[in-house]
């Protein structure tokens, strides 16, 4: 079998379409450069201005393909065969672009691109004006109006979830499997709920309800607890790109209190906002006529812009920079909200999509211009008392730091004036201890939320999406494509921009988030790309269970507590993961739901999975983050520290997303890191020994013992077979070198074992 690699180049040497991620990834990282930096000497532009160089034209994708006087630009699959590639690198006597070397950031980006098999979606050598029949692209599914339809009558469903589902069932000609057993299905829904696995007296107490209502009480007991916030809340800090820092920057205004966003977003899942408040309260809680009085609420929300990305600011990076930031807002909303890849307009039309260029900076002039800044939670009366203490004690520090200045030239220049040194000296150590004495009477920092705050004026289109050209005028407004609560123009700010967003009659926003909900319970959305509605992304497998959600999503108040509640009474939800044969055949991907997915925790339910068995687990909710390098913190993991600049070596071995972009899944990899981490980490081996402390008081025997560490670590006793593969283990002598006990071995079998990383 060919590499994957190696097989994508091939197949796109014959001219296999790029998938849609891969397209993005061009439209985003490779297009703008290109457009920037290459196309005023590698186009058909430079060539009519006669300023093209080397033969090359670097507009299309046949033209990099074919490359200039030197050879093909590009070697789809083979970075190290592509010139292109070893210019950016300034390997060689040819380097590119001649006014500097781009960031390596960048360069790896075309590392990246090349290696997964250059796609490229261009064919046109000139740039032709806009064509874009928005009339005509509204005929597209996701831009028609959300209508509810009708309920399928077959069958006896009485969730419409159910009804909607066997239609498709029916129609593909497949039989769902069995539902789930009561220990799977509850340990499905606890995870699923609380991100936490049910406890042995949950799982006896559930087995032994018999009542009809016996899973709704379950249900209700878990979306009443203070612990279904923390579950998903984490889900939209993925969409949030949620972090405490910045990556490849420097000098830039720490993100400290960072922290506050997070327990907002947990409030308001544990809550219920209505998620058309939560939209709004993310992009325009300080201009809402009902804004709370409350400064927390009010503020806290508006970190889902807040805390985006900042770039570093060198001699002549400022342009860019203010772009690349815009741009950061502009993808994160669209995407999270809309489900849109609006960021490919940037530097052209939408190469698939109805979104001119131009409604590009029509939602880019909302934020150019604003600023992230700081909040205020305290009094005024407070911050006033920590900002005079703060000039205090800078003023104090500028004094000592002269008095040791002059101390040094003192002792370079007067080495024999010892009394000279000596006061200078004693000078110093004055100034130092009233240094100290101020900073020991500051009153505490005031309690602040880092937000986005102002409105932009608007702006002009960039010309190809270079921020030094300026083209037509691009008034603020909405996406043409889309109905707008205000119309285009100076007026239009981002409360108008989060009230198109939110408004009911938006096709886009109920759908996007029914979606996003469904797959993080099934592990698929209805739309396999919950973040692109678009052309490229894949159709709906469902649409009306899509828009009967939809609809009913609003009538219901836009309460994600009811569309929790709505899925997992399902019979669809309650099914077994087991395979059939018959099913496989037609529907290998389980894409009409004849079964449950089998799936692995994210990092953060298995790390909280693995502290609840092993009894450490600290449920006290909210407040600064822990650094999960701290074995001795046993926090749940939403509360530890999210870093773009150097990013947790646990939450990245175990896929979690890069925090510089919104993210809409997490993909799943199976490294040896990850069994060496569960077989030798510090962390591991911390939670076999709590774990078998806790096993040994529950129980005289070693069979007792056994049993009781299988109920809590499974909610099951554990099989004959496997009774007697323990027992015998537990027999066996120890050896010289061990470093933990047979129990704490066998603990840590089963902490590590596949049974606890996994759902059913």
């Amino acid at each position: 079998m060919l590499p994957t690699v190696a097989a994508f180049a091939l197949l796109l040497a014959h001219g296999a379409e790029p998938d849609a991620k891969q397209v993005e990834f061009f439209e985003s990282k490779i297009r703008p450069v290109l457009v920037e930096q290459c196309y005023s000497c590698h186009s058909a532009d430079a060539k009519q201005n006669k300023k093209l160089k080397g033969g090359l034209y670097l507009d299309t994708k046949a033209a990099v393909l074919k490359g200039g006087d030197s050879g093909p630009a590009v070697t789809p699959g083979k970075p190290a065969d592509s010139l292109l590639l070893k210019t950016l690198r300034y390997d060689g006597d040819t380097k590119m672009p001649p006014s500097g070397k781009l960031p390596d950031a960048v360069v790896k980006d075309f590392e990246t691109w090349i290696a997964s098999g250059a796609a490229d979606p261009r064919t046109d050598m000139v740039a032709k004006a806009s064509t874009i029949d928005i009339e005509k692209g509204k005929q597209f599914w996701s831009f028609q109006p959300v209508k509810e339809p009708a309920v399928p009558t077959a069958g006896a469903s009485k969730n419409p979830i159910d009804a909607f589902v066997a239609a498709g069932w029916k129609e593909k000609n497949l039989i769902p499997v069995g539902a789930a057993d009561k220990r799977t299905l509850l340990r499905r829904v606890y995870l699923d709920l609380i991100g936490l696995p049910p406890t042995a007296e949950d799982v006896e107490a559930f087995e032994k309800d018999n009542s009809p209502d016996a899973f709704a009480k379950v249900v209700e007991k878990l979306l009443a607890s203070p612990q279904h916030g923390e579950k998903w809340a984490r889900h939209w800090l993925d969409v949030a790109r949620y972090a405490e820092d910045q990556a490849h920057t420097f000098g830039v205004r720490p993100k400290n209190q960072a922290w506050r966003y997070r327990d907002w977003v947990i409030k308001a899942f544990n809550d219920d906002m209505p998620y058309d408040r939560f939209v709004k309260m993310q992009l325009a809680a300080d201009m809402l006529p009902d804004a709370p009085t409350d400064a927390f609420e009010k503020y806290a929300g508006l970190g889902f812009l807040g805390l985006g990305a900042e770039y570093y600011r060198d001699a002549g990076c400022g342009p860019r920079a203010d772009a690349d930031e815009l741009d950061d807002k502009v993808d994160t909303l669209t995407r999270g909200f809309l489900g849109l890849t609006v960021a490919c307009a940037r530097c052209h039309d939408h190469k698939f999509d109805p979104i001119p260029t131009k409604d590009y900076y029509s939602l880019a002039g909302v934020y150019v211009g604003t600023k992230l800044t700081d909040a205020n939670l305290a009094p005024a009366a407070e911050v006033k008392a920590f900002t005079d203490a703060q000039a205090k004690v800078k003023e104090a520090e500028g004094k000592l730091n002269k008095a040791k200045e002059e101390q040094k030239k003192l002792e370079k220049e007067k080495k024999d004036d010892k009394e000279a040194i000596k006061g200078a000296t004693e000078k110093a150590k004055e100034l130092a201890a009233e240094v100290d004495k101020l900073k020991k009477a500051m009153p505490p920092a005031p309690p602040v939320v880092h937000v986005l705050s102002g409105n932009g004026p608007g702006m002009k289109v960039m010309v190809r999406g270079n921020p030094t050209v300026f083209g037509e005028d691009a008034p603020k407004g909405f996406l043409q494509v889309l109905p707008s609560a205000a119309k285009s123009g100076k007026e239009f700010d981002r409360l108008a921009l989060a009230n198109s967003i939110a408004g009911k009659d938006n096709p886009l926003t109920a759908r996007v988030i029914v979606n996003r909900v469904w797959a993080w319970h099934f592990g698929r959305g209805i739309v396999g790309t919950p973040s692109n509605f678009g052309t490229l992304g894949e159709a709906p497998s469902n649409q009306p269970l899509l828009d009967w959600l939809a609809a009913n999503f609003v009538k219901n108040g836009w309460s994600l507590k009811w569309l929790h509640r709505q899925i997992v009474l399902s019979s669809v939800y309650q099914l077994d993961s087991r395979p059939d044969e018959a099913n496989d055949k037609i529907d290998a991907g389980n894409v009409y739901l004849w079964r449950a997915n089998r799936r692995r925790l994210d990092v953060e339910q298995w790390r909280d999975s693995l502290l609840t068995v092993s009894g450490t687990l600290d449920i006290s909710r909210g407040g600064p983050t822990f650094d999960l390098r701290n074995a001795s913190v046993t926090r749940r993991t939403v509360y530890a520290k999210v870093s773009r600049h150097e990013p947790d070596g646990l939450l990245r071995m175990f896929d979690f997303p890069d925090a510089n972009v919104t993210a809409d899944k997490r993909v799943v990899t199976t490294v040896p890191q990850q069994q060496l981490f569960a077989l030798n980490s510090p962390f591991m081996t911390t939670q076999a020994k709590a774990f078998a402390t806790r096993v040994e008081k529950l129980g005289k025997t070693d069979v007792e013992k056994i049993v009781a560490a299988y109920r809590l670590a499974f909610g099951r006793v554990p099989e004959t077979q496997e009774l007697d593969l323990a027992e015998r283990f537990l027999k066996l002598p120890a050896k010289k070198d061990d470093k933990l006990t047979r129990w704490q071995q066998f603990a840590q079998v089963l902490l590590a074992s596949n049974e606890l990383m996994y759902v059913d």
